[in-house]
């Protein structure tokens, strides 16, 4: 079979990657089952992983008023430690999964269970990102660190959680934001509220998307027996999302009262309008939602690194003022 007519089990491409990813076209042929285990085809991820980093930084320097050159490299460590932690997340949420993963249709290319790559080469590349996640970390403050490590919990549990409870989602919440009171304590030292708050916002929003995402594999999971909010919510998921939604924005413009500190009535203006204008898009994602339509469902899923990024975006600049 050749040109377009190549299926994602001669060339390798996982089903739902992006088409005409980086690694499929330019990674050395030899790593690609590797990055592709670590979902670097699909980068979403990583900014779902990253973003809650840079808010709980950003959050933290409008708190204290102080930066540094130590902030930027936070800023990039978190980059990097997104990248290669999330890389590691999934190779052991593929580990984990290997069974039920040939079971479904979008997961079923995935290198463990189309044989690409061997349970126990799965395992060396887990250790191997890991060991490169934990240099990131050592050059925190011992309490970033101690939350790094503590971290690894939610992570080596989730991929269980939808084996026992129809809130799998929330357990990845759980695990997607820590960065959140990583970022705040590496610059800060301590853990305060503000963050914990801007934590549990992140979590909601996770509940949001991620259910929007489940969607794509309910037929497939309750054939198999996997639980989700998705399966759980039903044809009511509208109104979930809608509650997920409001908590997402009330929760993170909360955080941002509590954090900038009085007397700086413009810059908490501007970081208000990050959680008001993110709760539009969200509210924008809401009205497109289509449980029945696969491809919206990955698209509303994606759009959601830019709904993050508008905080992001607001909060640098009430900084800046």
């Amino acid at each position: 079979m050749t040109g377009n007519d190549q299926t994602p089990e001669v060339t390798g491409q996982v089903s739902d990657a992006v088409k005409g990813n980086w690694v499929d076209r330019y990674a050395p042929a030899v790593t690609r089952p590797y990055l592709r285990l670590s979902r670097a085809d699909r980068p979403i991820g990583t900014w779902l992983l990253v973003l809650p980093c840079w808010w709980g930084l950003l959050l933290a320097m409008l708190y204290d008023g102080r930066a540094g050159w130590h902030d930027l490299w936070i800023f990039v460590g978190c980059a990097i430690g997104s990248f290669v932690m999330r890389g590691a997340g999934c190779t052991w949420n593929d580990i984990t999964d290997r069974h039920i993963d040939g079971s479904v249709a979008r997961t079923a290319s995935r290198p463990i269970p189309s044989g690409q790559v061997s349970v126990k080469g799965a395992l060396a590349w887990l250790v191997a990102q890991a060991l490169l996640g934990l240099m990131v970390l050592l050059t925190l403050n011992g309490a970033a660190i101690a939350l790094g490590i503590l971290s690894l919990l939610p992570v080596a549990v989730y991929p269980f959680a939808k084996r026992f409870t129809w809130w799998p989602q929330a357990f990845l919440g759980i695990a997607f934001n820590w960065g959140a009171l990583l970022a705040w304590t590496a610059h800060t030292g301590a853990l305060q509220w503000p963050a914990v708050i801007l934590y549990l916002s992140g979590v909601a929003w996770t509940l949001f998307y991620d259910t929007i995402y489940a969607y794509q594999d309910a037929e497939d999971d309750a054939l198999i027996g996997v639980k989700s909010t998705a399966r759980l919510f039903g044809d009511d998921s509208p109104k979930w999302l809608m509650r997920f939604l409001i908590a997402t924005v009330s929760l993170q413009g909360l955080a941002v009262i509590m954090a900038v500190p009085a007397g700086r009535q413009i810059a908490m203006v501007v970081a208000l309008c990050g959680p008001w204008l993110m709760g539009w898009h969200l509210h924008g994602q809401l009205r497109q939602f289509d449980m029945e339509d696969n491809s919206k469902l990955v698209t509303l899923f994606r759009s959601n690194r830019d709904a993050g990024m508008i905080s992001v975006l607001f909060f640098a600049v009430a900084l800046l003022l």
